[in-house]
């Protein structure tokens, strides 16, 4: 399998790479057919029916995951064909036809659902993620991830929030450096840890998680530019604004809502 070049530019386009999306898509499919035939499809459709489908949104949202589920189709076959109907980051209302797809009905209905549990899970991710960029719309805050991801749809669900307007983290662990709890207590302490791994990854970004605003400051004073407040409270978190002052970016993650 090998997807053509327009599907494969428009992966790209995405900030997406070709070769992990054809491989995801051929493993999904494999699952879905689990070394057998669709065998309701092959029963009822006859092989050289042509047929034209338009998959349109039940929910309001933000569509995410078009050239992903254009990447399906294209998978099962080179006759199948895709037209957007909207453009990826798209606000739709229930009801707006998204894709229009045409081709053999056996091969259509072979990528119909694993088509649709990609673009339904991206365009989930991109809507919750512009709900908060537009709280927070007007503001110098933004909205970033986490690596708290499905195993193995990282690069989509990531993708996904730069759709709804988010910003990415680290998508890696070798990408940048997190000081968490766990480090900060094998190092001997917040500066120890901050020194060890600036000493380690001289060029990399270090961001130190810390659960109370003296942990903040100890962070700032030991060179930090980036300090994660975990589950602090509305309250603590304007705490540690005042107390830093501006001299570290400050990130705030866990028990938040809208």
């Amino acid at each position: 399998m090998s997807l053509a070049e327009p599907v494969a530019s428009a992966l790209r386009d995405a900030g997406l790479d070709p070769l992990y999306v054809e491989d995801l898509v051929r493993a999904t499919l494999e699952e879905d057919l689990a070394g057998g035939i669709d065998v309701t499809t092959e029963a009822t459709v006859p092989e050289q029916q042509q047929v034209m489908a338009t998959l349109t949104a039940r929910e309001a949202g933000i569509v995410a995951g078009l050239p992903v589920m254009e990447a399906v189709f294209a998978a099962v076959s080179d006759s199948v064909t895709c037209e957007r109907r909207v453009a990826d980051g798209s606000w739709v209302e229930p009801g707006t036809p998204v894709l229009t797809v045409s081709g053999p009905g056996r091969e259509v209905l072979l990528a119909e659902r694993t088509a649709l549990n990609l673009g339904s899970h991206l365009s989930g991710i991109a809507t919750a993620t512009s709900d908060w960029a537009e709280a927070l719309n007007g503001t110098r805050v933004v909205v970033r991830d986490t690596r708290k991801t499905t195993p193995l749809l990282r690069p989509l669900e990531k993708y996904a929030v730069r759709v709804g307007g988010g910003e990415n983290h680290r998508s890696s662990l070798s990408e940048a450096a997190l000081i968490k709890d766990n480090h900060v207590a094998a190092a001997g302490g917040i500066s120890a840890a901050y020194r060890a791994v600036r000493q380690a990854a001289p060029d990399l970004p270090v961001e130190v998680e810390v659960d109370d605003v003296r942990g903040a400051m100890e962070a700032v004073e030991a060179g930090a530019e980036l300090v994660l407040l975990d589950n602090f409270s509305v309250e603590q978190v304007r705490e540690a604004v005042a107390a830093v002052g501006g001299r570290a970016r400050l990130e705030a993650s866990g028990g938040l809502s809208l």
